[in-house]
């Protein structure tokens, strides 16, 4: 380990403060240091974080204030912010501030919550913020690892009571080694991509992306990650430890022994019954709730009887037996270990599944008639109604990050609405579940899009979600693999998704494939793997125990391995390969290469031509600074129409060439001047009109009349130096024309 010699020690208003700075080198010359005590010191506690020239301030503040007694969750705030400051850079848009986070500042937002939020002591209920914001970036070390290991260290050398500290690492991989924190030029040769977030002891988050690796690949990527992250933990506690801040008072509410007897006693037979009965998720969340409502009901009836004011002021605890909210938990308590009892002893599930059986699947194809692509993918109760448009490069989404400008041509969207659920709700912006979940599953496909150059398209999928019990996340990835291949896009190979759990006491334990809804809530991992039947493109792990086992981590992967390959063979008997066209409302691209020297000429004075185009053709156009010319029409006239245009606008006078011109001048003693090129005008002189005598031009030609001419004869006028052209219309009927480029289009 790397060290700054020595604390420093400042005074402030009599106050001491000791600032402390570490530093860490985990190879490759990869050097983080972790400082405390010099910024944000009214915080509960702050640190910085540093990476080459990224550093992010971590800073976390709990409340004093005690929690009602009915409260039942831990009002945990994570917040990532990345300043534009940090970079140099102005924030783009009307107004030059930072505002509404971005999509990679909530997805890095998750990324830490996700990690964090087991590892606070049960009961913990006070409110808590931790806000990490990136206060300088090189914009080549991403700061979203960073900031999962400064909220960590921050909460270390605070007084809230949190002693086992979590790291977060991102792992990639070039040429079969393994590099961590990769920077972003390292990523783009690396086929890993993946942020694991860890304790000294296990494993509590991961989410990335993989081209195609072997389950045993992904092992041994996380274990490099692992030992990394026990070199930070450490790290964190030594800081923590010369930090040396009193830990704040804290007691769980204990509960009466009494009350959990008797609540045990008037519902776990109930539970354990219905816990064995296979129904559908509604009718067991309605008997399940009548359950709850009937012993809230008689315990509270009992509790009243056998406890009396005195009783409650010679035991304060005795109040909790009468608290419905306290007797909600504690039903909760015994319905949950019912079902991982009936998992674990018995190897059944609530809906009588086996515990590596996946659902029933049904799959249909091309029912949206006006999208570009659909599929229905329906896996037991959930169901995603899936689709795909197919734009151009104007379509492409604007991204602005300190790391990042390329503009987004492939993109997911997913979609929860409350009656998915059975529920009502606001349908209001976009929450952070959605963005994450649309964003797993945009990862998970992205690996086997084709690129620009195969297929210069921008793609949206969209993923509804119309019901929901379990891996909807999922469904939209087998979906939008369906619906790409439905609107004829080339992807490299099909890809399923499937998400796994773990039921856990002790040294027992079970995989289950293709959790529902409860066994996602009462379990102990949620582990989604996706990929093709070559290996795992993106994965999201996020467990609720300590000391997952290696073995156990493995286990899950090959029965997800098992459940993909399963789910594949389902979505080949619907369509096994990607259709041979696009879709009739899809537009249909066409390329072609023009001179650099020629995109002036096609887009025109304040781009006056390329719309006129537009206009006439109903086609759009798109010309990249290369010359690459990409035309864009749902009908194959208007694409002709318009490369026609685009050719005459960029095609060189060639002597010898017949063209359709217009005439633009008459001059009835000289000749007639015509347009046979866009912005070029030649001379018809008087003697080339016809091959009898022509007195007057005006007799055999009109203004703005079509003719057909040759280019007779190019030269240079000595006194001016422009080029002069030579036309002739009574060349053209003494010969054979030679086709012309307008001609042939």
């Amino acid at each position: 380990m790397l060290e700054k010699p020595g604390n420093i020690f400042i005074t402030i208003y009599n106050t001491i403060y000791m600032i402390v700075n570490k530093a860490i080198d985990l190879g490759q010359g990869k050097i983080i240091s972790i400082e405390t005590g010099k910024m944000a010191k009214q915080a509960d506690g702050a640190v910085v974080v540093r990476l080459g020239d990224t550093m992010v301030i971590a800073t976390v503040v709990s409340s004093k204030k005690t929690p009602p007694p009915n409260q039942d969750f831990f009002p945990l705030q994570v917040e990532y912010r990345e300043k534009y400051s940090a970079a140099g850079k102005f924030p783009g848009g009307f107004f030059k501030r930072e505002s509404r986070p971005s999509e990679k500042e909530i997805l890095s937002a998750r990324l830490i919550d996700r990690a964090l939020r087991p590892l606070f002591p049960d009961g913990y209920l006070y409110e808590t913020q931790i806000i990490i914001t990136v206060i300088s970036s090189d914009q080549v070390n991403d700061a979203d690892v960073l900031g999962g290991l400064a909220a960590s260290a921050a909460i270390m050398v605070s007084d809230i009571p949190f002693r086992n500290p979590m790291s977060e690492v991102r792992v990639g991989r070039i040429n079969g080694l393994y590099i961590i924190n990769p920077d972003i030029n390292e990523l783009l040769e690396s086929d890993i991509d993946i942020c694991i977030g860890g304790t000294n002891d296990t494993i509590c988050m991961l989410e990335g992306e993989m081209k195609e690796i072997s389950e045993a690949e992904m092992v041994d990527a996380i274990q490099f990650g692992h030992t990394a992250i026990r070199k930070l933990c450490a790290l964190q506690s030594e800081i923590a430890a010369e930090v040396a801040k009193p830990q704040r008072p804290f007691t769980p509410t204990a509960i009466p022994a009494e009350l959990t007897e008797v609540i045990r006693g008037l519902c776990e037979t109930r539970l354990k019954q219905l816990a064995y009965t296979p129904l559908a998720k509604e009718e067991r969340a309605d008997q399940t709730a009548l359950i709850y409502h009937e012993i809230i009901d008689s315990t509270l009836e009992h509790f009243k009887a056998a406890i009396s004011s005195e009783d409650i002021q010679a035991d304060a605890s005795k109040a909790l037996c009468l608290n419905p909210h306290i007797i909600e938990e504690q039903i909760h308590a015994i319905e949950k270990r019912v079902m991982r009892h009936m998992i674990l002893d018995d190897a059944k599930r609530l809906d009588g599944r086996a515990l590596d059986q996946v659902r029933p699947i049904s799959i249909e194809l091309g029912i949206i008639p006006r999208a570009h692509g659909s599929a229905l993918f329906t896996r037991g109760e959930t169901q995603a109604l899936v689709t795909i448009t197919l734009g151009t490069k104007k379509d492409a989404q604007s991204v602005d990050t300190l790391t990042n400008s390329a503009d987004k041509t492939f993109f997911l969207h997913y979609n929860f609405p409350p009656f998915s659920v059975g529920e009502c709700g606001r349908l209001g912006s976009i929450g952070r579940r959605e963005i994450g979940h649309g964003n797993l599953a945009e990862r998970s496909i992205k690996m086997v899009a084709p690129s620009q150059a195969e297929f210069p398209y921008t793609i949206r999928i969209v993923s509804d979600i119309l019901e929901s019990n379990g891996s909807s996340s999922m469904a939209s990835v087998c979906g939008g693999t369906l619906a790409l291949m439905d609107g004829g896009v080339p992807i490299k190979k099909p890809v399923s998704g499937i998400a796994m759990g773990l039921i856990k006491e002790g040294s027992s334990y079970a995989v289950l494939s293709d959790i529902l809804g409860n066994e996602d809530h009462l379990g102990d991992m949620d582990f989604k793997v996706s990929g093709t039947k070559n290996g795992i493109t993106a994965c999201q792990m996020d467990i609720k125990i300590d000391g997952l086992d290696y073995h156990i981590l493995e286990t899950a992967l090959e029965q997800a391995r098992k459940g993909r390959l399963h789910i594949l063979g389902e979505m080949e008997k619907a369509i096994s390969s990607t259709r041979n066209e696009l879709a009739n409302f899809a537009p249909k691209l066409t390329t072609i290469k023009v001179p650099v020297d020629c995109i002036g000429m096609i887009i025109g004075k304040g781009g006056e031509t390329i719309r006129s185009i537009t206009e006439e053709t109903g086609a759009e156009i798109n010309i990249d600074d290369d010359g690459t010319v990409t035309i864009a029409c749902s009908t194959s006239e208007g694409t002709n129409a318009a490369l026609a245009t685009i050719k005459s606008l960029t095609a060189k006078p060639e002597v010898g060439t017949i063209y359709i011109g217009k005439v633009r001048d008459i001059r009835d003693e000289l000749g007639a001047f015509v347009e046979f090129l866009p912005k070029t005008d030649g001379l018809v002189h008087i003697s080339e009109i016809s091959t009898t005598r022509v007195t007057k031009v005006s007799d055999h030609l009109k203004i703005g009349e079509k003719v057909k001419v040759k280019l007779v004869d190019v030269r240079k006028d000595p006194r001016t130096g422009k080029t002069k052209f030579a036309l002739s219309i009574k060349a053209v009927d003494q010969e054979k024309p030679k086709e012309s480029n307008a001609e042939s289009n």
